[in-house]
């Protein structure tokens, strides 16, 4: 094995391993420095397929590797996403329901902001007070216009997408326009390199494969970083307890209207998304297996599509199953694990597909020059990855800890026991002053200040006393409202934007 890095083998397709294909062949390429990107997939393996929902930083990723938005829309069967709508976590009533949208509020300090909203605006919910995105979902309105150039909006947003069939624009992209090899093929073996990491790979019928850094998107069987390197894993259901969905994929009539942000509704022993695309609906249970065996799970499900789909035809369901926590380690010698064997997490907030970015980002700017260096990285990447999944497993908890359900479910989320100590002392902290920048100091936080407060005010955290609204933040509401009412005047629906992207939606909505 070289000491310099010059060629990196990926094991495992789907997204993280497409997609990491796709982002270091073109970020070395753009660089100057060209890099060999060889991977492996077994031909018979399926992946999971059920990663449905971005964060906007997937706008910027798809531009960096070189993929036009109407392009990968259109691959895709993609939606706009411009955040996520929580019904009946609070208490499960009729009117229990708030979103949170990926515009932030005002810039102007959340104290006053918020005293501004109990002062002038209270009749509104938070989301709807601090931005004017909460009334464009409202109306499943697009975030943009056609005319605006890829990847620029009105509003702040990502998508939802075809999982299968993302994989299927990036391995088409990888391959056909950016030069990586694909080796259709099982690895059978794994060759040591005496410095504690891997020289090689033995494949069923290709042979060995050597590399200088291996990517393990191997997905729950981790063959690298779990079963051959040995890194443990890091038990994270004693905070979070679901452990198995449901999924389905509900088709939609031609004409149907296409909800902008995912829909997360709360049941009596989880939740269920409701993602919506162009031709049909992805629609799942999460939930825990202590609390609601199988079967009930099922008929939650299927009671929930007869609920908002009457008309549409019984489908099959998929059943899943998942561990939930992370790898103590991420990197270990010359192996970096990426996507689901590096960890996995309930999909609350859609985390799944911005770590695989931010992972990627991280390595791609970060970039080896050397097997010799690679300890560095490692110690580095590693300290970064496990505060980022300890953000998640907090922010994901703080939903269920607000809740005041009832169910043996939701009482057993908000024991003590279960709930991160940092986040418990949060909680503490903010009954005096709202989340801020000083308690999420990190580049890149996942999850933001701002998208506490959504969670916290949406889910009527009460608001510190003593604030003063200030004249600047009541004005800055105000021009919420008359920007709100101005881009429902301006941007088209989700349908008329995405069916003028596909020449057969004329067609079949005529039919």
């Amino acid at each position: 094995m070289s000491s310099v890095v010059e060629r990196v083998i990926i094991v495992g397709g789907g997204t993280a391993g497409w997609l990491a294909a796709c982002v270091l062949a073109s970020a070395r390429h753009a660089a100057g420095r060209p890099l060999d990107v060889v991977l492996i997939e077994a031909p018979d393996i399926p992946t999971i397929g059920v990663g449905e929902g971005t964060w906007p930083t997937m706008r910027a990723t798809l531009a960096a590797i070189g993929i036009g938005e109407a392009e990968f829309l259109a691959a895709c069967d993609g939606a706009f996403k411009q955040g996520s709508r929580f019904d009946g976590w609070v208490d499960g009533s009729a009117a229990d329901r708030y979103l949170h949208p990926f515009t932030p509020p005002p810039a102007a300090p959340i104290g006053e902001l918020l005293a501004a909203w109990q002062a002038t605006a209270s009749d509104r919910s938070f989301a709807a007070a601090m931005t004017a995105q909460a009334h464009v979902c409202d109306l499943d309105l697009a975030p943009r216009q056609r005319t605006m150039p890829d990847y620029q909006g009105a509003a702040n947003y990502a998508y939802h997408l075809d999982a299968g069939k993302f994989a299927a624009l990036l391995s088409t992209h990888a391959t056909q326009r950016l030069g990586v090899r694909h080796i259709s093929d099982h690895v059978v073996g794994v060759i040591d390199d005496g410095r504690g990491g891997i020289a090689s790979l033995s494949t069923r019928q290709s042979g060995e494969v050597a590399g200088d850094l291996f990517i393990d998107c191997s997905g729950h069987a981790a063959l690298l970083i779990g079963n051959h390197l040995g890194v443990e894993w890091i038990d994270r259901s004693h905070t979070l307890f679901n452990d198995r969905a449901l999924a389905a994929q509900v088709p939609v009539a031609p004409e149907s209207l296409i909800a902008s942000q995912t829909v997360s509704t709360a049941h009596a022993a989880g939740w269920i998304w409701d993602i919506g695309l162009p031709r049909r609906r992805g629609i799942g249970c999460v939930y825990a297996s202590r609390f609601v065996d199988d079967d009930a799970a099922e008929a939650t499900l299927r009671a929930y599509i007869a609920r908002v789909l009457p008309d549409a035809p019984e489908v099959p369901v998929r059943r899943l199953t998942f561990p939930t926590g992370h790898r103590a380690r991420f990197w270990e010698g010359n192996c970096v694990a990426i996507g689901l064997s590096a960890g996995f997490i309930e999909p609350l907030e859609a985390s799944a597909i911005v770590m695989i970015e931010l992972s990627l980002r991280a390595l791609a700017e970060n970039f080896p020059a050397s097997r010799d260096a690679m300890p560095i990285h490692a110690g580095r990447f590693n300290e970064l990855f496990r505060y980022r999944w300890d953000r998640i497993v907090e922010f994901l908890k703080l939903h269920y800890v607000l809740s005041r359900r009832d169910e043996p479910y939701w009482q057993a989320q908000r024991e003590a026991t279960s709930v991160p100590p940092r986040l418990a002392e949060m909680l503490r902290l903010w009954r005096d002053q709202p989340p801020s920048a000083w308690d999420f100091p990190r580049v890149d936080e996942i999850f933001s200040a701002e998208s506490h407060q959504y969670i916290l005010y949406g889910m009527g955290y009460p608001v510190p006393a003593g604030l003063t609204p200030g004249e600047r933040a009541g004005a800055l509401l105000a021009e919420n409202g008359h920007r709100a009412r101005a881009l429902a005047a301006a941007l088209p629906r989700n349908r008329d934007y995405l069916d003028a992207l596909r020449p057969d939606a004329g067609a079949a909505a005529a039919r």
